[in-house]
């Protein structure tokens, strides 16, 4: 299935990384929600899938049908479903991703603050924005160096 690069993407990102049991049923239950999302009645051309262990990702392509608050709503109350199902926070955006090698860390904000302070993130750290809206930015602009992230912008004063 391809996607077009304007197509919507949603990221939730949780506070631990999944288990392997966790991803193998969070992925079936993805699969099954998303072969049937439907937005007014028409089926949407959408994927969800696991990165990282850490985040779940929802891509729509919107050129066929486009999302609505009621479809928006199914998405949202099925990782509502997954945060009390594993006991894990999906909606916290005050957690901080970045990464240390090719490992994903998580933190909270006075933590990541901290880590700047003492030079265990710097500009050159590999940070998440997953405030990223569509699958071009998402291509180019989610896993980005802290200097060229919104995360400069926040925490500039403490580097």
């Amino acid at each position: 299935m391809s996607f077009s690069p304007q197509s919507k993407v949603w990221i939730y990102q949780g506070d631990r990384p999944f288990t392997e049991t966790e991803m193998t049923s969070i992925r079936a239950q993805l699969d099954d929600f998303t072969s049937q999302w439907k937005a007014h009645g028409h089926q949407l051309q959408a994927k969800a899938e696991i990165l990282y262990n850490y985040f779940i990702v929802f891509i729509v392509d919107e050129a066929t049908a486009g999302t609505t608050g009621c479809s928006i709503d199914a998405s949202v109350r099925i990782i509502k479903g997954f945060e009390q199902e594993y006991g894990i926070d999906l909606f916290n955006r005050f957690n901080m991703a970045y990464k240390v090698d090719d490992k994903v860390v998580v933190v909270n904000k006075e933590d990541f603050e901290t880590l700047i302070s003492i030079n265990k993130v710097n500009r050159d750290t590999i940070v998440f924005n997953n405030l990223v809206q569509t699958l071009a930015d998402f291509e180019t602009k989610w896993e980005v160096p802290f200097k060229d992230s919104w995360h400069n912008k926040v925490f500039a004063d403490l580097l």
